[in-house]
């Protein structure tokens, strides 16, 4: 029995070996080996440390400082979960793939995420401020030349607006005007340095932009902060072998929108209706269409961006070079710009130092379409039965009307050229030292030089020069132009200079649960600008000699002309002094206290108040830390933010205007000769002072679903105090009988919501969209000032046009918000079809009183700013679709009142839009409520497909082919050419005959990385 035992158990234990041994086998023939390269979004950078795990196991690797991978993995069915701090989890499936290359998509919101602040970085989850982050693939898309509008719509509270010429810049206002100062744009600082020129960064460069919104986060920068920080980070080398990326794009533009004006059949039925006619010198039995004359019919953009990185245990290197040629839509204008840029940082003596040395220069080269806002108001007003040219070829001009000129002449026979060069370098040294501290030391210098020309053929003084005025932007008024004779030409260049010094001793130390940061330094800024000089010339021999050989002129023999040295005060140099400090306390990541103090002297201000404190406050309480949020699901993250700060403006005014002056005031008779008068032309004001910006700012920080869907809200108050002004004084007492001088008060109340979601995330669909939303109240509180009078209200913005001369559009005054409407009430039109106002007793009248008839009539200001962003990615496809929107503003349609003229239709053209009106109706022109439309829009942005390709040979790494649409459609109520009127400076929402029109654009791109 027991042998026979024995025998079956061995049978079994054989037969156990064997299952076992095949089963084995079969495990390691379904064992193989995945490897691929983990990138950011784009594709263009390796992520290191990135952590690579089998779901459901504890089998994983990290890739290395190039991002690369390699893991065994069981089976097919197996999934790869991807994930690093701020990034979004990428999982994928195995498949049969030997090769899974992945890109992760940048997480702005994720509780590790690292933000640039003053004189330092923080963790986001330890903000006590409100800050916005905005990574590379979050920037608007297309070709966009100016670093504005890549953030239209994406900060909450940014307003951003922009026509389409390639050569201005936005205007951008962060949670409102805070000055009724020409100076409303925030303080840019580029890699630490403020002040820097924001034209230098080519945007392919941009690693990161924070957005400094309330003044616990901007007083740190003093007396330029007050109207807010934008920090811009530049892509830096890292460790690892030599990168190499391309990124180019061709785009073709068409002008999105135009105004509906009468071609010539439906003008001549207008005319024939109301018994008018053509002159004979404009009926040329023509049908042209002004608008298309003077734009291009299609416009090319391009841009390349090469760039190279890498670096060694010791040593990081970058450089790129940028070429960007923009054609603008008007005849006459582009933009011609190369941005090179290298980066170098070292270390030594065992880490222990670091220094960095970064040089970059931008070389522009702007043609402006000669008297540009002439252009544009000429282009709507010409009779479309006039032809451009005569048949002999040369243009057609009738100079019997008055102030009628034709445009594309007007740019033929004219030039208008700006060479800008921006040189920016700088010298950082970055010291560990004992017990926890550090010290940096940076220098930089930049040289910003601009040569600039403009030239008018014998054109302009042969038919233009007794009545031509020229259309400045709002609210300036007109002038008349003297073009001197046989052609004119003016050339100037001028170089500003910054030079910064900025030192500071930092102090990182943790004593168990608390943790202490504190930053003490010291800054030096000098500035110049306008050093250079100004000439101009007339009577040229012939006139392609334009503005590049003014030997050849002869202005000696017109004894009229005076030579153009340019305006008085254009030299201007300036200092700044400050010492700064900043101290962060963090009680275990749950309690978070952080202080600022910065003392600011600035040359521009009084003798008696030279110098200025900007302290701030902030305060935080991460509430999912506390222990009774220790079993809740709902919040991955909570935290509340409370801060105070005050902050200052030096900027939007002269450099000595705190100082007396004297200059020439005309001429005076004595004994028998006309002799040069000289005397006072600026008061002297010792008491001047800085702009005083105090802000307070709560804030509430949270994420939910395990960190898919977080978000931010922001409530805060902002108040202007000390508005510096120029106020009337008793000529007795201050022989100019002016004074510039701090006086009136401005306020910003606001709420700012942004929401961030990842509603699908699994192997095969990506889907991500972010929506933030803003609404702001301004309101002037005051424009008085104890000591001065006058200031109470004014009046401004003049369009002068035609037969309207002295009516205004807006008025500046006390509990009204700034660019508010004040003009006539319009009440339709009595029984004799003549327009009729609501005069200042609330009687209808057809003869109503400029000024004292006057009625506020809406704002400018939008009431709502929403921005909304949705990319989606399926397998090697992405897709981004962004739509934004301004919503409760109002727009003065200037431009639509100059076209409501019937009476003088035989001389100027109109809109389609005023067939119904008669040349009874003497007002149907005037200024008034009629012409102020709602200017709320909807406009979707941008929509971009790309396709990364990823086996794409030995050498390339990656591949990324897109098409981009901007400005693809606006929905809108506005009757003109496009709503994105101007919002900045003190005459916003103003259309007046000077939009430069907008664009849509079809671009064709690809990344490439070797």
């Amino acid at each position: 029995m027991k042998s026979k035992h024995y025998d079956y158990s061995h049978r079994n234990l054989i037969w156990g070996i064997f299952v076992l041994l095949i089963s084995i086998t079969n495990v390691f023939a379904q064992t193989k080996t995945i490897s691929g390269k983990v990138t950011t979004a784009d594709g263009q950078e390796g992520i290191p440390g990135v952590s690579i795990s089998i779901q459901g196991s504890k089998v994983g690797t990290t890739t290395d400082g190039n991002g690369k991978y390699s893991l065994s993995v069981s089976g097919s069915n197996a999934v790869l979960v991807f994930s690093s701090v701020g990034y979004i989890t990428e999982r994928k499936n195995v498949g049969s793939q030997q090769q899974m290359d992945v890109q992760l998509v940048a997480d702005t919101k994720q509780l590790g995420e690292v933000v640039v602040v003053g004189y330092g970085t923080q963790s986001r989850k330890n903000l006590t401020s409100a800050i916005s982050t905005i990574k590379p693939e979050d920037l608007n898309r297309g070709a966009i030349t100016d670093v504005g509008q890549l953030l239209q719509g994406r900060v909450p509270g940014l307003n951003i607006s922009a026509n389409g010429d390639p050569n201005a810049t936005a205007a951008v206002v962060l949670r409102g005007a805070s000055t009724i100062n020409s100076s409303q744009g925030p303080l840019y600082v580029i890699d630490g340095i403020p002040g820097a020129d924001i034209s230098t960064i080519a945007p392919d460069d941009i690693a990161s932009i924070d957005v400094l919104k309330d003044a616990s986060a901007t007083a740190i920068y003093g007396n330029r902060a007050a109207n807010g920080v934008i920090m811009v980070t530049t892509k830096r080398g890292k460790k690892g072998e030599m990168k190499v990326n391309y990124h180019g794009y061709v785009g073709i533009e068409n002008v999105s929108s135009r105004l509906n004006m009468m071609d010539a059949t439906q003008l001549r039925s207008f005319l024939t209706t109301n018994g008018l006619s053509f002159s004979p010198s404009d009926d040329k039995n023509m049908n042209t269409d002004w608008q298309a004359a003077v734009q291009k019919g299609t416009a090319t953009s391009q841009n390349h961006n090469l760039s190279f990185s890498g670096g060694t245990e010791r040593s990081t290197y970058s450089a790129s070079l940028n070429y960007t040629d923009k054609q603008g839509i008007l005849l006459g204008s582009d933009l011609n710009r190369v941005i090179a840029r290298v980066a170098f940082e070292q270390s030594a003596l065992n880490d222990k130092v670091r220094f960095g040395l970064q040089v970059t220069n931008s070389n522009s080269n702007a043609n402006n379409t000669p008297l540009r806002n002439n252009v544009l108001e000429q282009m709507i007003n010409h009779l479309p039965v006039s032809p451009v040219r005569n048949e002999d070829g040369t243009f057609f001009e009738n100079l019997t009307n008055t102030g009628y000129f034709n445009p594309v002449a007007m740019i033929a026979n004219g030039q208008d050229n700006t060479k800008t060069n921006v040189l920016t370098g700088a010298f950082t040294t970055h010291v560990n030292l004992p017990f926890g501290l550090t010290y940096d030391l940076n220098l930089s210098y930049q040289n910003y030089t601009t040569l600039h020309g403009e030239a008018y053929g014998s054109y302009y003084t042969r038919y233009n020069s007794a009545n031509f005025y020229n259309n400045p932007e709002p609210p300036q008024v007109h002038s008349l132009q003297n073009f001197g004779t046989n052609g004119s030409a003016l050339r100037n260049s001028y170089q500003n200079t910054n030079k910064l010094l900025e030192t500071f001793l930092g102090w990182n130390k943790e004593f168990g649960e608390h943790s202490v940061n504190m930053v003490v330094g010291y800054s030096w800024q000098g500035r110049i600008i306008g050093d250079g000089f100004q000439s101009s010339s007339t009577n040229f021999p012939v006139d392609n000699i334009g503005f590049n050989n003014f030997a050849l002129s002869n202005p000696y023999a017109i004894s009229s002309y005076r030579v153009n040295f340019g305006a008085d005060g254009i030299y201007q140099e300036t200092r700044l002094i400050s010492d700064f400090a900043r101290l962060n306390y963090n009680y275990n990541n749950k309690y978070l206290i952080q202080g600022s103090i910065r003392r600011d002297g600035s040359s521009v201000f009084g003798a008696n108040n030279q110098w200025g404190y900007f302290p701030s406050v902030g305060f935080a309480w991460r509430v999912n830390q506390e222990k009774f949020m220790e079993k809740q699901t709902v919040f991955s993250d909570l935290k509340l933010r409370a801060s105070y700060g005050v902050t200052g403006n030096s900027s939007g005014f002269n450099a000595y205007t705190a100082q007396f002056m004297s200059g020439s005031l005309g001429t005076y008779y004595y004994n028998g000769v006309q002799t040069a008068a000289y005397g006072p032309t600026q008061a002297a004001n010792p008491d001047l002072q800085w702009e005083k910006t105090a802000t307070s700012n709560i804030g509430i920080d949270f994420s939910i679903l395990k960190g898919k869907v977080s978000g931010t809200l922001e409530v805060y108050d902002k108040q202007t105090t000390g508005m510096i002004y120029s106020y009337r004084v008793n000529p007795i007492l201050v022989p100019v009988g002016s004074i510039i001088s701090n006086g009136g008060s401005m306020r910003n109340k606001g709420i700012e919501f942004s929401l961030n979601a990842t509603p699908v995330n699994n192997s095969k669909f990506l889907w991500t969209t972010s929506i933030n939303f803003a609404s702001n109240s301004n309101q002037i509180e005051s424009l008085s000032n104890p000591l001065f009078a006058g200031g109470d209200s004014i009046r401004l913005t003049q369009p002068e046009g035609g037969g309207q001369t002295g009516s205004t559009l807006q008025i500046l005054k006390a509990g009204r918000p700034l660019g508010q409407f004040f003009t006539l009430e319009y009440a339709g039109k009595n029984d004799k079809g003549v327009s009729q106002y609501v005069n200042a007793k609330g009687e209808l009248t057809t003869t109503p009183a400029i000024g004292s008839d006057y009625k506020y009539m809406g704002s400018p200001q939008p009431k709502v700013l929403i921005g909304w962003t949705n990319t989606l990615r399926y397998g090697n496809f992405d897709f981004n679709v962004f739509i934004r929107g301004v919503f409760g503003n109002k727009i003065f349609n200037a431009t639509r009142a100059d076209l409501f003229r019937p009476s003088t239709a035989q001389y100027t053209n109109i809109l389609v839009e005023a067939a119904s009106e008669t040349k009874a109706d003497i007002n149907s022109y005037k200024y008034s409520s009629r012409f102020i439309e709602d200017g709320s829009y909807i406009r979707l942005d941008n929509a971009t497909l790309g396709y990364n390709f990823k086996k794409t040979g030995q050498y390339i790494k990656n591949l990324r082919v897109y098409m981009s649409v901007n400005n693809a459609f606006t929905i809108t109520s506005y009757t003109g050419i496009d709503p994105e009127v101007n919002q900045g400076g003190i005459a916003p929402g103003v259309d007046s005959n000077n939009f430069y029109p907008k664009t849509r654009t079809v671009l064709f791109g690809v990344n490439l990385s070797f």
